[in-house]
């Protein structure tokens, strides 16, 4: 499914209009779709009694049309003005026409109230995608007693005609007077801001109305919300007289002997995703260690430095490259001296056509103290950061990025020339060509160490697998969340543990080639 920006929705809209679409079919095909999944999800009772709240725009017009089609299946509405709309507004017109209670909410807020307190549903068709200003006035204090009544046990049910009043849709930004829906109703295409925090957390269920928007103009969209059968078609197929080399060989260069576990997930994340061969390269002192806990892998003794990488140990990782589809660098290396000799060195010395490189944990820490990194690295790269390592690499604050992450993943992606997934609820991975992928998911279970390290693995596999690194890195991050998912029904979100996941993957990727 496409998301789109305030913008992008204009343009589609205008382009409809050119090719014979007026905005006045649209507005009737999105106030009858409204009416009719308000209708459905109150089980198309008969006197059923619904509020609907109309702003001054055309958000407002959809209103006005979707209290039209409810009162003639049988509702009992009454229609709250927040906002003087033209006398001439035929949808207006047509209300007054079948005598349905219109108020102006400025006149006498105690009537507002009286409505509310016997209404089942409250549509809320106040202010769509164009609010560009703080909520103040008449509307504060509407929104203020829905969400009062709404609270109550018996309180009615809040559907937001395309995007909850007060929640940016480009960003998710939330105005704290901004209304919680239980369902948004998406005309067209669904906004970006209903699937990124804080907004997220204010649109309810989300149901999407086509409104025949241009068909190609929304395929080109850039921005795709991640599902199932998206992924199910990019994984890599199966065939069944395959051998490990047909599954790729991935090398992971990781871990330490502080951070051991690093490396063993990061290797299990591939292998638990279908790498066919898995070698860690890793300190000579610390690989013992990690080797006792992985015995499916091959490993590769790199020079030491006081139980971390050495510099020197570059030229061996290099050399030992060309024998492998994809190398995955970071996990558990630690940072220092060392260390960024390392990483610079390794990554210095790709080039341009060799294997895909994903980059972790502290391979972007050590990479972000390299000034203008990104225009000496030819190899094709995905960078993995979270927001704290997404600071470091932008020299951006963490607040300014988790302000809009969509727009910190596109243009680090566009600066550095290489795909960025930017991690946490809702990650975002964002291709250098403008493509983005939204992931579907929020889950406080992987807020614990070592699910990034087994993010890092599973989308490494994936390369070695044979996919690009934009597609790869889409998939490895729905993979591993909806492995996540399926574990919350039994353990919830607290307590799961990294290694939790990893028996997950594999049922997670039957499950989706199966849809």
């Amino acid at each position: 499914m496409k998301l789109v920006t305030a913008a992008q929705m204009r343009a589609l809209e205008e382009q409809a209009a050119a090719e014979g679409r007026p905005p006045e079919a649209l507005m009737e095909d999105a106030g009858l779709g409204v009416a009719q999944e308000v209708w459905v999800n109150l089980g198309a009772a008969p006197g059923c009694r619904v509020a609907v709240l109309v702003g001054p725009g055309n958000n407002g017009g959809d209103g006005l049309v979707a209290a039209r089609h409810l009162q003639d299946w049988g509702a009992q509405v009454e229609v709250v003005l927040l906002a003087d709309r033209d006398e001439g507004d035929p949808n207006l017109k047509q209300l007054v026409e079948r005598e349905i209670v219109v108020r102006q909410a400025a006149d006498d807020l105690t009537q507002l109230e009286e409505a509310l307190s016997g209404a089942e549903a409250v549509v809320d068709a106040v202010l769509g995608t164009g609010r560009a200003r703080p909520l103040g006035g008449t509307i504060a204090q509407v929104l203020e007693l829905v969400s009062e009544a709404r609270a109550k046990p018996a309180g009615p049910k809040v559907f937001a005609v395309d995007i909850p009043t007060g929640v940016d849709c480009d960003t998710g930004a939330v105005d704290p007077r901004a209304l919680r829906a239980d369902v948004t109703i998406a005309l067209g295409c669904s906004k970006f801001g209903l699937h990124t925090l804080p907004g997220a957390e204010f649109a309810g269920q989300i149901e999407l109305i086509d409104l025949g928007l241009p068909a190609e103009a929304v395929e080109a969209l850039p921005v795709e919300l991640l599902n199932a059968r998206w992924v199910r078609d990019r994984l890599p197929k199966r065939p069944a007289g395959a051998n490990k080399g047909t599954f790729g060989r991935l090398l992971i260069v990781a871990g330490s002997r502080q951070y051991v576990g690093a490396a063993r997930l990061a290797a299990l994340g591939a292998l638990r995703s279908g790498a066919g061969l898995v070698t860690v390269a890793c300190p000579s002192s610390a690989l013992p260690l990690i080797a006792s806990g992985l015995t499916e892998a091959t490993f590769l003794p790199l020079s030491d430095n006081g139980g971390a990488v050495a510099g020197s140990a570059a030229t061996e990782a290099a050399s030992a490259l060309p024998r492998y589809d994809a190398l995955l660098l970071g996990p558990g290396l630690g940072q220092g001296a060392s260390q960024q000799a390392f990483v610079r060195q390794l990554l210095m010395s790709l080039e341009e056509g060799g294997p895909p490189v994903l980059i972790d944990a502290d391979g972007l820490n050590n990479l972000a103290n390299l000034p203008h990194w990104w225009e000496r690295v030819a190899a094709r790269c995905v960078l993995t950061p979270h927001p704290g390592e997404q600071s470091r690499l932008t020299r951006r604050s963490i607040a300014d990025i988790q302000a809009n992450r969509l727009t910190s993943a596109l243009e680090a992606s566009a600066e550095f020339k290489q795909t960025v997934a930017l991690k946490g609820a809702y990650s975002i991975i964002a291709g250098p060509d403008g493509r983005a992928g939204v992931n579907p998911y929020a889950n406080a279970a992987l807020a614990s160490a070592g699910t990034g390290d087994v993010l890092a693995g599973a989308i490494a596999g994936l390369m070695a697998q044979g996919l690009a690194p934009f597609e790869a890195a889409c998939c490895g991050a729905y993979v591993h969340a909806a492995a996540a998912q399926g574990l919350k029904p039994e353990q919830g979100d607290a307590g799961i543990l990294a290694s939790d996941l990893l028996p997950e993957l594999p049922r997670t990727l039957r499950e989706l080639r199966a849809v």
